[in-house]
């Protein structure tokens, strides 16, 4: 039985780019990195230590040589703020790619790009 979501594969061109701006502009910490030494390298970044779920950076390149039937397009992912209106400030001021905020059945949300251009999306959640 599954218990819960672990990692969420996200691959990428740049993994120290995307490292970058999962820390300066997102508040993301990373805990953990590891490298096979066999040009195999993945970075775990997530909210904070202490965060149940993850995600994982992978190249994108090694994995589609690694993998070649492996789908590698971005995941759509909901990301979850206690205040929707600071976080969209803080990524505004910080030159973030920042959809509208629109009122959703189960709250407020937006999304944003990375500097990739790859996009997710984050809604408005109190903590229970």
């Amino acid at each position: 039985m599954i218990t819960q979501v672990g990692q969420i594969m996200v691959y990428v061109q740049n993994q120290d780019e995307s490292v970058k701006f999962w820390k300066e502009k997102m508040g993301f910490t990373v805990k953990s990195e590891e490298d096979n030494g066999q040009g195999m390298r993945w970075i775990e970044i997530a909210p904070n230590q202490d965060a149940e779920t993850s995600i994982i950076l992978h190249d994108k390149e090694v994995v589609a040589k690694m993998s070649p039937g492996l789908h590698l397009g971005t995941p759509s992912l909901m990301l979850f703020t206690e205040d929707l209106d600071a976080l969209y400030s803080d990524l505004t001021s910080k030159n973030v790619t920042v959809g509208e905020i629109v009122d959703m059945p189960s709250g407020r949300a937006f999304n944003f790009a990375d500097d990739e251009e790859n996009y997710f999306a984050v809604m408005e959640k109190s903590e229970r």
